[in-house]
């Protein structure tokens, strides 16, 4: 890790793990992981927290930005709040298991 991050905001950053029959057929086929993250995330943050948190190494991050869905109940119309994706793509041999609530 080149940058120097604050630990306290590299906590934040993860909002919680994507857990999805698509995310699950991701993890097996490509060993990426997805995470919900803040809407301000980069990167190198989302990268430095992973490898923090889980005890991992990261090789790659990709970022998704998606839109909140248009909602309506009656004559109400509503919106659901935008949400930001990190895919992270572990080096070989490296795993995070959720089942067991840390690095396996």
């Amino acid at each position: 890790m080149s940058k120097n991050f604050n630990p306290e905001r590299l906590l934040q950053v993860l909002v919680a793990p994507q857990i999805s029959e698509k995310a699950t057929y991701i993890a097996d086929k490509n060993e990426q992981v997805v995470f919900i993250v803040t809407p301000d995330a980069t990167k190198p943050e989302v990268k430095a927290a992973v490898e923090m948190l889980f005890k991992v190494e990261v090789k790659s991050v990709q970022m998704a930005n998606l839109k909140g869905k248009v909602k309506r109940a009656g004559r109400n119309i509503g919106r659901r709040s935008d949400i930001r994706k990190a895919f992270v793509c572990l080096k070989p041999g490296q795993e995070i298991n959720f089942a067991e609530g840390g690095a396996a």
